[in-house]
């Protein structure tokens, strides 16, 4: 399999080459130049299937040329040593909990695969210097990807998060590390610090000095085994009877897992509608209603994992349908929520259900209500994070405190370790080579 850059100005890269090096060199996004199908007898036979199994599936399908099978299947095993079920909030409304890995959120899943998959390919190709993995946050990406890096041999990783405008539990989770990890406090946005790390790459004279590569979603090894849960959550409502029809909601930031999701769907998996749902950064629901795109500075809300004002892996979105807006609007529609709404959400579906959502699930959810499913029609929405992770919002919001799981408990209890950097390039380039 060869993956080319949606700039189509590089050269194809095989897998290796994709995942070492994160962004292609005219500062495009990876693609694969196909997408596999797989068969109708493998998608009936997914609601029979251990997720381990359902993964290790569509991992081969993918990457299978490239990585020895057995290999391939020890890195999809070691990244899932947790489940992602799927749980009814309400009548034809389910939730796809992504919360029960080691840092409570869906990142854990690409985060975890890639650190494994980058190892692989580093002591395949032999390389003899440090690689330096360089990833913006909004929030639960950097824990999820530090957390997935930390200890693993010949890989640095700096996660790059807007000051203030983390949670301060999603902050502790890539603060407290040390080893390998290093967190840098950017005075600025997140979208500012994915300007940072494009930038890096996009720098010539920094990559011959360092070894760099990328796990935001913009890295094919962390977005595509994204796709790993969209099968096994269709596979969870198959085996309820609720597989026919089926309509996903995924709260959209980055959209990664959005493109996660249409790739699914490209290699079989039988759902009918995608909805992006939007906190006030919608300018993918504005390219949706006018078919133009307008990047824009984010603005911080409630739901701050989402707060992306130019969002990286639209590019991947318009290449999957060839820049077709017609096509693309045929099969997502965009909502947009504001922080009230969020909370009136968050607020009722605890009180109605028992069921308490995060502010990007209740994104989620508001969207599917909002669209009066038909009979017969299932709402799937992604709950991407535990409520835990932004405690301090969700407590104000239903005035009952959330209990803290063990696992964030343990982060809490460390030191905060970041350094702070302005959002100029230079002075992060200064950084980078003055560390090594």
């Amino acid at each position: 399999m060869k993956y080319y850059s949606t700039n189509r100005q590089a050269p194809p890269a095989s897998l290796e080459e994709a995942v070492i090096k994160g962004l292609a060199g005219d500062r495009g996004l990876y693609m694969p130049e196909r997408i596999p199908a797989l068969d109708d007898a493998f998608i009936r036979s997914l609601k029979d299937k251990p997720f381990h199994d359902i993964a290790d599936g569509v991992a081969q399908a993918f990457f299978g040329e490239d990585m020895e099978p057995d290999a391939l299947t020890a890195i999809v095993r070691e990244t899932l040593s947790f489940d992602t079920p799927v749980v009814q909030v309400s009548d034809s409304i389910y939730s796809l909990e992504l919360f029960h890995g080691p840092t409570l959120a869906f990142k854990d899943v690409g985060a975890r695969f890639m650190a494994r998959m980058l190892s692989y390919f580093i002591r395949r190709k032999g390389i003899d210097r440090e690689v330096n993995v360089l990833v913006a946050t909004s929030g639960d990406t950097g824990s999820a990807v530090a957390n997935g890096f930390l200890g693993i041999p010949r890989i640095r990783v700096f996660v790059l998060y807007p000051r203030a405008k983390v949670s301060p539990i999603q902050e502790c989770q890539f603060t407290t590390l040390g080893q390998n990890i290093t967190a840098l406090e950017i005075d600025g946005t997140f979208d500012d610090c994915q300007a940072l790390v494009k930038a890096a790459f996009a720098d010539g004279d920094l990559n011959r000095r360092l070894q760099l590569t990328s796990a935001n979603s913009i890295n094919v090894a962390r977005f595509l085994p994204q796709s790993f849960y969209y099968f096994h959550g269709w596979a969870q409502l198959d085996r309820a009877g609720r597989g026919e029809n089926v309509t996903v909601c995924v709260p959209s930031g980055n959209f990664g897992n959005l493109t996660a999701a249409l790739f699914a769907r490209r290699m079989g998996l039988p759902v009918r509608h995608f909805i992006a749902a939007n906190n006030r950064n919608d300018v993918f629901m504005e390219y949706l209603q006018t078919g133009v795109y307008t990047p824009r500075p984010s603005v911080a809300t409630l739901a701050s994992a989402m707060d992306v004002g130019n969002p990286s892996n639209f590019a991947r979105i318009l290449d999957l349908y060839g820049h077709d807006h017609a096509a693309v609007a045929q099969h997502i529609s965009g909502c947009r929520y504001t922080d009230e709404q969020i909370a009136a959400t968050v607020r009722e579906v605890y009180r109605t259900h028992g069921y308490l959502l995060d502010p990007h699930g209740a994104c989620g959810y508001q969207a599917l209500l909002d669209r009066r499913l038909q009979p017969g029609e299932t709402g799937l929405f992604l709950e991407t994070a535990h409520p835990a992770k932004f405690k301090e919002t969700v407590d104000r919001i239903t005035g009952v405190p959330v209990e803290i799981p063990l696992k964030l408990q343990a982060f809490m209890q460390g030191k905060k370790q970041s350094i702070p950097l302005g959002k100029d390039f230079e002075g992060f380039k200064r950084f980078l080579i003055s560390s090594q």
